[in-house]
């Protein structure tokens, strides 16, 4: 399974979950944003970097293992390091290895004890993530993602219940369904997209009110992103053809703060 690419999204979707798996309060993902940064030593981005505009709050740099990797610690503070040097920041660091399981993980070198040691580096094993149910959607999430197959159908559900109850928001509610089916695509992918639908009772739950009109929603919100787009590229051949920025506004339906956004076109 691509578990790199499924946590990006998820982090960057929900990136409260980051905050959940560290116990520390979700509201501090109001002062983040998810992020790859480009290192210039290394000619090649660092992934999984939580940016904030405020001094006082650490950087997050996340990184997720599913698979064996006895250099991961040392490629991990390598890059840390190019980054805080390139860039410079004010604030503080923190980093955070997610492993699969405890299994996978190798002894930490006893050059980076210390930072464990200061709070600078937490390891997670997802397997030994609280079972109970929560109403957490990125930790539901999670454990989804490391469930044996029986208990991820139960999961499944109870993830498309907390995202009905607790998601308000169409985008992200449209962004967090695609997720929890890509995952399963990925999870189990010896079966069709058919015999998911059953196995997961997905084809009944496409049924629901709820699912059409999220993604009814998502379909018209889409429509009119494009309609505006289409718009907007004939702006300036309008203005070519010499119209006013008030005729031009006035004829495609336009405010003219949108039609003032684009130059006037050289002879």
């Amino acid at each position: 399974m691509k578990t790199d690419s499924i946590f990006y999204k998820l982090f960057q979707y929900l990136p409260e979950t980051l905050f959940s798996l560290l116990n520390l309060p979700s509201e501090l993902a109001q002062e983040y944003q998810f992020l790859s940064q480009e290192l210039k030593q290394l000619s090649k981005r660092i992934d999984g970097v939580f940016l904030t505009d405020n001094i006082h709050q650490p950087i997050y740099f996340v990184e997720v293992q599913f698979q064996n990797d006895q250099n991961l610690y040392q490629r991990l503070f390598t890059e840390i390091f190019m980054y805080l040097g390139q860039y410079q920041p004010p604030n503080d660091f923190r980093a955070l290895v997610l492993w699969a399981n405890q299994k996978l993980d190798y002894p930490l070198p006893k050059y980076y004890e210390s930072f464990r040691q200061l709070g600078k580096l937490e390891i997670v094993y997802l397997d030994k993530l609280e079972p109970e149910p929560t109403d957490n959607i990125g930790l539901e999430i999670v454990k989804l993602i490391v469930a044996e197959q029986e208990k991820a159908k139960t999961q499944v559900k109870y993830l498309f219940e907390l995202t009905e109850n607790n998601i308000d928001n169409t985008t992200k509610r449209k962004n967090t369904i695609e997720l929890v089916e890509k995952i399963l695509i990925y999870k189990f992918k010896q079966y069709s997209r058919e015999e998911l639908d059953k196995m997961f009772t997905l084809t009944d739950f496409k049924k629901t009110r709820f699912y059409q009109e999220t993604f009814a929603d998502g379909e018209k919100q889409g429509a009119m992103k494009g309609k505006l787009e289409g718009k907007m590229e004939t702006i300036p051949e309008l203005l070519k053809l010499g119209l006013s920025r008030e005729q031009v506004a006035s004829a495609l339906h336009l405010s003219i703060d949108i039609v003032n956004q684009f130059p006037t076109p050289k002879e």
